[in-house]
């Protein structure tokens, strides 16, 4: 079976590299990266160039496509490409938009009683700093209604802090036109974790736990960034939570996606809070996440092939994932000064020190005169399982002190949250 991979990140490779180790072998990525390009033939074609991909999946006989980022998802490259007999792994536009629309999200949780935050939705400015101007109790969570590249929430600590962001996001549209309409919520306190599972629009297969690490420096401090470092599971989460979870939030999603005419066929993604009041939703998201993929599927023994292409059929009741008894880490290698300005082009040293049992997934590289370097924000994934994530953590970090390429960071933090 041929299989196509839509994407370049470190997801992307996570997804790539499982596959490819369940036998996998004849695999194709657009546009990949230098790791990618290790296990896969890829080529240079951008993930929203759909005519493009479409070409390449006739040309090279693709027999199954798996889309990894959200973008070409909200854009409808599923529809598209499914339009044309080519089988295809994902949400389609409609049932993308539990995603691509925080407040179509929102609405939907109100009306099928999934636990989340008051909130309220402004498509005008004046309107939403009107509603500020009479808000008592802080912080408030202003969020662009669209996709921001996972950025595009801010906690305002008082009422300047909001004002500020709602201009920020609707007059000056730093975040483009995902800030044409926001949504004001309550802040939640508690614990957040993220919770896999994959939908064929009906049933569920639960795939497991996850918690990332957003902030760019150590103790969660500076911007927001796509995510710094992910470990899987979380201890948080017990056996009863989980089920609580999945029965009241994840398949009440599921089920009303179905009811609104938008069934959901793909990776089903809850970014939750543990409350006091129990788990609420802060947002869905219709993918793996990045880096959470990175530290979920080496810990998973059972076929993802297998099981997304039992859910693009609808078929997926009675099965199950299995995964490992381990913790997985891992940490995120990016470029001095991301998320804002950085520069690439950088040599990348030392894999050949790397102990046999650390992954490293690409994110943001390239092959150039035989050499692989930096070629964006996001650089490199390493990723360890070990028995414990103190194990798991200490080994991870080891082996990134291994890697190197000029104004390399990375937080040091990554699974303290859980560590005793």
């Amino acid at each position: 079976m041929k299989v196509l991979i839509v994407g370049n990140g470190g997801r992307e490779h996570a997804i790539a590299w499982k596959i490819y180790n369940e036998g996998y072998k004849e695999l194709f990525c657009v546009p990949g990266n230098a790791g990618i390009s290790e296990i896969a033939e890829c080529a240079d074609i951008k993930v929203n160039e759909f005519d493009k991909i479409k070409d390449f999946c006739i040309e090279k006989g693709i027999d199954f496509v798996v889309i990894g980022p959200d973008n070409p998802l909200a854009d409808g490259i599923v529809d598209y490409l499914e339009s044309f007999g080519i089988k295809t792994f994902g949400p389609t536009k409609d049932a993308a938009m539990i995603e691509s629309s925080k407040a179509f999200a929102k609405d939907l949780m109100k009306k099928y009683g999934i636990k989340t935050a008051r909130y309220e939705v402004f498509t005008s400015l004046e309107d939403a700093v009107r509603f500020i101007n009479q808000t008592s109790q802080y912080p408030v969570v202003i969020k662009a209604d669209g996709l921001a590249l996972g950025k595009g929430v801010i906690i305002a600590n008082n009422q300047q802090e909001a004002v500020d962001a709602l201009n920020l996001i609707m007059k000056e549209k730093f975040f483009g036109a995902a800030g044409n309409k926001v949504v004001i919520e309550d802040y939640l306190l508690g614990e957040e974790v993220s919770v896999f599972v994959v939908s064929d629009g009906k049933d569920i297969v639960p795939l497991t736990t996850a918690r990332d690490h957003k902030k760019a420096l150590d103790g969660d401090k500076g911007p927001n960034t796509g995510g710094m470092g992910a470990f899987s599971p979380s201890k948080l989460v017990n056996k009863a939570i989980f089920e609580d979870i999945l029965e009241n939030i994840m398949l009440r999603a599921v089920y009303g996606m179905r009811k609104e005419g938008r069934p959901f066929k793909g990776v089903l993604y809850g970014g939750l809070i543990l409350t006091e009041e129990g788990p609420k939703v802060l947002e869905f998201n219709a993918r793996f996440g990045d880096p959470e993929a990175q530290a979920i599927l080496p810990l998973m023994k059972s076929e993802l092939m297998e099981i997304m292409i039992k859910a693009r059929e609808g078929n997926l009741k009675g099965m199950e994932a299995k995964f490992e008894q381990e913790y997985s880490l891992c940490v995120v290698l990016a470029s001095k000064g991301y998320p804002d300005k950085y520069d690439t082009g950088f040599e990348i040293s030392g894999f050949e020190n790397l102990d046999e049992k650390t992954i490293v997934f690409h994110a943001n590289t390239k092959k150039e005169d035989g050499k692989i370097k930096t070629a964006g924000g996001r650089v490199l994934n390493v990723v360890r399982g070990e028995k414990t994530l103190k194990e798991a953590k200490e080994k991870v970090y080891e082996e990134v002190r291994k890697i190197h390429f000029e104004n390399m960071f990375y937080r040091t933090d990554i699974g303290d949250k859980e560590i005793e």
